[in-house]
């Protein structure tokens, strides 16, 4: 259906220009005509991103990705003519309630597609805008399913939270030997109330006992919480939180001299995690999207350029480890591209109607899409944090199949 109403759209507007007789004038929505969203020779992709509130560590290191891969393919061929690539950056704040006016914001600079968001919550609020406005989206990281669900302009090519949960009770049980999970997220927080939901459903039909609980926003002190995991007996705590929100509960763990093992999710995977729990007994295991040492070519080139420059430095969290998000977004970058040249055009439309199609081998693995247009993504890595070296270790590659 996504590919249908699509191809639809597309062939409007196509017949709109043509019953016209000249080309439309440019237009700050960015969906009338194929020259409105390239200035000269230049083709503009929005960048939908967090770069300061909870969920700012993780969206700038996620921008990083498509920076470096704009620095490394800076122009892309479009229906026989080169155009150079630029990014255009807009910081939602990690907040619901600013998600659509940053949204307009990248509408208003004539973009042809559109990256991001970290964080499912703004993906969700800013869907509607860009849905109205014609431009096709392309969430890296965002996890959870209602972001694609009953929309025909939001793509994704990172796994889902079903998968996630799964994988995480499977992890629980089989490696953690859990029998009983404390589950703890913000309250009112769309990703963390749903990745509980999904790991408890599929934990609980493993015959693990989860409790849950939920604090409130801006909270920072977990002791309590902490305390209450320990007294009710759980074998592990699942806290699929925000970067901010982790790395307290990592250390008020630590202080306490907890030793149940943490349990997170993509979001915890940040060297800001591992600076947090370097020179303690705390074990974290997050599951993600990509292990360093995958591809040694690419980690090569994006540590020597994350070196060079001191912004880029201080945007990683000020050391050169790679973090998962940042190679899914460097493989964003290229979907982008690849699906720029299937259609030939600028116009988001014509960029709309062909992403159902794209098919890209990227450094996280083969990228394609299903009907919803979600990823066909069966497998997570897990990795846990090593006190000694502050560095992750990587402990499997999880598919689907493992997961029931």
């Amino acid at each position: 259906m996504k590919k249908i109403l699509a191809l639809l759209l597309a062939g409007c507007m196509a017949f709109a220009l043509c019953a016209c007789g000249t080309p439309a004038e440019p237009s700050s929505q960015g969906n009338q005509g194929d020259n409105s969203t390239a200035s000269g020779d230049t083709v503009v992709i929005g960048v939908f991103e967090p770069l300061s509130g909870d969920n700012g560590a993780g969206g700038k290191q996620e921008v990083l990705g498509m920076q470096y891969a704009n620095s490394v393919t800076p122009t892309v061929d479009i229906g026989g003519k080169t155009y150079n690539v630029k990014l255009e950056v807009v910081d939602n704040e990690s907040s619901n309630d600013k998600a659509v006016s940053a949204a307009s914001n990248l509408i208003s600079k004539n973009v042809s597609v559109i990256l991001g968001s970290y964080g499912s919550g703004v993906s969700i609020a800013a869907s509607d805008t860009f849905g109205q406005a014609g431009i096709p989206a392309m969430g890296v990281t965002c996890t959870n399913p209602q972001i694609t669900e009953g929309n025909d302009h939001y793509f994704r090519i990172c796994f889902l939270d079903p998968f996630q949960g799964t994988v995480l009770a499977n992890f629980a049980k089989e490696e953690l030997d859990a029998k009983k999970v404390y589950c703890l997220g913000q309250l009112g927080n769309d990703y963390d109330q749903g990745l509980m939901n999904y790991f408890k459903q599929a934990a609980e039909g493993m015959g693990i006992e989860c409790v849950v609980e939920s604090f409130p926003v801006n909270n920072s002190d977990f002791t309590s919480y902490l305390t209450s995991a320990k007294n009710q007996g759980a074998d592990v705590i699942f806290a699929p939180t925000s970067i901010s929100y982790a790395q307290l509960i990592v250390k008020q763990a630590a202080a306490q001299g907890l030793d149940i093992p943490l349990l997170a999710s993509d979001t915890w995977d940040s060297n800001v995690i591992l600076g947090a729990a370097k020179g303690t007994d705390v074990d974290v295991y997050v599951t993600t999207f990509y292990a360093e040492g995958g591809n040694a070519e690419f980690e090569k080139g994006f540590k020597e350029w994350i070196k060079a420059d001191s912004t880029n430095l201080t945007n990683n969290g000020g050391n050169d480890i790679i973090s998962a998000v940042s190679v899914m977004g460097y493989d964003a970058y290229y979907t982008a591209l690849e699906a720029l040249k299937a259609a030939g055009s600028t116009n988001p439309a014509d960029v709309m109607a062909a992403l159902p199609k794209v098919n890209y081998t990227g450094i996280t693995g083969e990228i394609s899409f299903n009907e919803e247009g979600d990823a066909n993504r069966d497998s997570a890595f897990v990795k846990k944090s090593n006190s000694e070296t502050g560095l992750w270790e990587f402990v499997t590659v999880q598919g689907i199949k493992d997961a029931k």
